[in-house]
Order: C-alpha cells, then structure tokens, then sequence
C-alpha cells in the first residue's frame, strides 16, 4: 500500500472509532407533548459498523432495539413491544445531539430529542430510606369488587377534562351508574410539574381536577386518579416518588374517591423484592387523610403481591400483566388466577386487569366470555370502552343485572376451576344463601356440546336453576345442562341449592 493509502486508511479507521465512540453510550430522549410536559426516556447504544444496537429504557421496561442502522447521520430503529406493536425511529444525529421522528400505533407520529449523556449522569434519582413494615389499617371500602370507568384502554393519553365529563353524563344516561358502575378513572397522562413547595399540579388538559371531582359527585358517581411510586408514571409523568404524603393529602383535598398506582420506574430505584414498603408508604399517606380512597395496587402480580397486597391497605391488586383487546389475553389473564381463589375475600379482590368490552378487537361471544370469566373471579369490573358510542349489545353485556350480581356476590368468595378437559373448562363460585355459580367456557376454537351435571359440581338437589345471559330458567327438576357452546363462548348459571 502507498504511504498516502496507509495514511487515509488510518485517518479513517480513527475517525470511525470516533464517531462510534459518540453513539456509544447513554442519550436522554425528550418529547414535548401538547399539554406542556417534557417527557423523557433513555437509549443506551452501540455502534458496530453501519449496525445500530442496545436499548429503549422506558419507565415499565428495558426494550430491546432491532433493525438499527446508522449511515453517514442517518439513524434509524425499531422497538418492539410484542408481535403486533412496536415503536419506530428514524432521523439524523449531529455530534451529540439527535433529532428524530417516533412512531407509537397508540399516539401517532411525533418528534423527539436526544442528548449524549455523561458517562456518569445517573438514570434515576437517589434512592429514599422504605419505613419499617407494618399492617397498615383497613380503610373499609370496596366490600365487593369495585366498578367502575378507566380511561386507558381506549383513550390512553388522549383523556381530558371535558371527555371525563361526557363520561359521567353517559355513565348516568345508559343506566351503568344504576348498574353499579360509579367509580370515573381517570389513568395516565393527566400529571404537570409540581411547584416550588412540591405539590402536583394538572397539566393544562385539566384545569381544574377540584371542580372535576365535584362535577362527578354531583352525579353519583366517584373520581379516581392514577400514580406512580416511582419518580415517573409509565407514560413518563410525574410520580409520587418522594412525595407520598403531599400527593395523597392533594388527592383528598381534590375529592379523589380511587387510587390506581403503577409500579412503573419505581424499578429503577427500588428491588421488586422491597415493594411491599414501597406500597405500604402510600397506604399509610392515604389513611392519613381521613378521606376514603380505593387503594388500587397496579404492579402486574410481582413477589406474590395476593400475600400481603391487604396488609399494605391495599383494596384490589393486579394479578397478570396489561390485557390486550383479544381473547387470547383475556383468557391468559384469567387464567392466571387458577389458583388464587384462596387470597380473595371481602374487601381485598385479585384484579386481572380491566375490561375490554367494546373496544372492537373481540366478538360478542368472547366479551361475554370476558364478563363471566371477571365475574365468577370475583373481579373487578372496570370498563376501558368509549360508552359515548358504545352499541345496545356492548352496554347489555356490561350491565346484565344478573351477572353483575355474580360479581358483587356479598359472600365475597372468587370462584375456582373444578374441571377442564381439553379447551373446555367449568368454574364454580360459591354465593350467599348458599347458592353456587356456574360457569362453562369453551376456551378452544370450534364449538362444543357440552354436559354439565349438578352432582358432579356438589349440588344433590337444586331449587331453581336460571341460565343468566339467556335470562331464562332451566327446569328445576333436570339432574344435568346440555347445551353446544360456541368458540370461545360461555354459559353462565345460578344454581339455588334445595333446602
């Protein structure tokens, strides 16, 4: 090789180790949203050649980046969530800077910033000392499951004040508020900054959460609010990290009547394996206020949390990961409480995570399966549909009288499995006045003709037998139920025992 060569080769070689030694590395993304937050994540990565790896370190999650590539100032990349949704990224860096355009299927499209971090800025600020653990005391509420309206199956962060109050007008005009559906849940995305003495505030979408909550009570209905224990909620707004006991006195001063809170972040400062005095700190801030306030535990069934989610004061607990509008989902989710019938009981309910009902991404069959799986599990019925525009067959299978009253059985026992052969399974709840629940799921793909007969659930001699979405009875003097169940379909029955 000529000496120039060897010298423009070297020259090169340097410079592209310069250049990857640039991208190589922590970078604080930043999204300025329309309600006045600057929200930020991170991406930690590594260049090897054209080739573009590491990951988006979100608040819920590390996520692996794919298909990276960085050519000239050109970056591009995709992170996927699960088979079907993923975010992408794609624009042009500048020495230690980025601009770039993400796309989320929830949001839309929308640009981003990046800077190059110092080697040692930290991810997450310090870690705050976790009190001693106690019982917190029971604050009394939610002796059934509760119901209710959350805002993020459908609307994720497009939720603001004035849909919140076409929500509660609509809760009242479809007769769901008389159905028992009372508590209006508003999730994330709802956070601005907080003041000099550390209050939160709203951000601009809702200018006044007092009057809010008073706009819903004056309807008979409840308000309830989200938050983190982490520094940041899983969209990237403010959480209550540190500021436990402001925050619940805020909520209660606001009208707050319901607590969601999501472990998201709270990861980065703590271990899973504290988060019982992590969840304790908001359930002593809570009781401190003297206002009743649902304590909703979101932290997707980690470290057994049906344990001791009732000592930290916690009223409903998540027991699965986020549920997807699909049966799939809906069946792994409530599946997975097969065997956490025991950790149920009156005012302490497992929570596979809320409704999808009339989100389009099921059949009518399988939403009524949804229904009568949530409520044989003693569940919390929590819709995440647009009820503004809900269809006639969406708002019966949400407020079914009969079915409701399965789940808001005073007795308070969830129901368990007690046969599955093949896709087919029968679950049975016990009741009060010794009634019993039976539900028959065809979980499989293909209809099934199905016999169910009441000695082989404990029932010698039955009183009334009523079918309760037929809304019909059954003859009482029958020792069995025949019926073809469609796929993915559900028979829901209420046995009266003979006395």
């Amino acid at each position: 090789m000529h000496r120039s060569g060897l010298v423009t080769a070297v020259f090169l070689f340097w410079a592209c180790s310069l250049f990857a030694s640039d991208i190589d590395g922590h970078w604080r993304l930043m999204r300025h949203t329309d309600d006045g937050n600057t929200l930020e994540t991170f991406l930690d990565l590594k260049q090897h050649g054209s080739r573009l790896t590491g990951m988006l370190l979100v608040d819920w999650g590390d996520l692996p980046i794919s298909d990276g590539s960085i050519e000239d100032n050109r970056i591009s990349f995709t992170v996927p969530i699960d088979p079907s949704y993923a975010f992408r990224f794609s624009g042009e860096i500048s020495g230690s800077e980025m601009r770039l355009i993400q796309y989320d299927p929830n949001v839309g499209t929308f640009p981003v910033s990046a800077i190059h971090m110092a080697a040692n800025e930290p991810l997450s600020p310090a870690r705050l000392p976790l009190p001693e653990l106690h019982a917190v005391k029971d604050n009394g509420l939610a002796r059934t499951p509760p119901m209710g309206w959350n805002s993020w199956n459908f609307f994720h962060d497009k939720i603001d004040d004035v849909t919140v109050r076409q929500i509660a007008d609509t809760i009242v005009a479809t007769g769901m508020r008389d159905a028992g559906y009372v508590y209006l849940n508003i999730d994330d995305t709802w956070q601005g900054s907080r003041d000099a003495s550390g209050r939160i505030r709203p951000n601009k979408k809702f200018p006044d959460m007092k009057s809010l909550a008073d706009y819903v009570h004056s309807k008979g209905l409840k308000l309830g609010i989200y938050s983190s224990p982490g520094p940041k909620t899983c969209a990237g707004y403010q959480g209550s990290y540190g500021h436990e006991e402001e925050d619940a006195k805020t909520f209660a001063e606001w009208g707050i009547d319901y607590l969601k809170y999501d472990w998201c972040s709270a990861f980065r400062v703590y271990k899973d394996s504290e988060m019982r005095a992590v969840y304790q700190k908001m359930g002593d801030a809570l009781i401190h206020t003297d206002r009743p306030i649902v304590y909703s535990l979101c932290q997707y069934g980690k470290e057994d949390v049906w344990k001791w989610g009732k000592l930290v004061d916690g009223n409903l607990w998540r027991t699965t990961g986020d549920i997807r509008d699909n049966a799939s989902s809906m069946f792994a989710n409530a599946e997975s409480e097969v065997d956490l019938a025991p950790w149920a009981d009156v005012g302490q309910w497992n929570d596979p995570d809320m409704l999808e009902i009339g989100n389009g991404g099921m059949s009518a069959d399988e939403y009524r399966t949804h229904m009568t799986f949530w409520s044989i599990l003693a569940a919390p019925l929590i819709a995440g549909n647009d009820l503004r525009h809900m269809t006639p067959e969406t708002r019966d299978i949400l407020t079914n009288p009969a079915v409701i009253a399965i789940d808001q059985d005073p007795l308070g026992k969830q129901g368990h499995r007690i046969s599955k052969q093949g896709e087919v399974e029968i679950w049975m709840r016990p009741l009060a006045g010794g009634a019993v629940a039976i539900a028959i799921l065809n979980l499989g793909t293909g209809d099934a003709s199905i016999t169910t007969r009441w000695k082989d659930v404990g029932i010698p001699a039955v009183q009334r037998v009523r079918d309760l979405w037929a809304r019909r009875d059954l003859p009482r003097d029958s020792a069995s139920y025949s019926a073809t169940v469609k796929a993915h379909g559900a028979v829901l029955i209420r046995l009266q025992r003979q006395q």
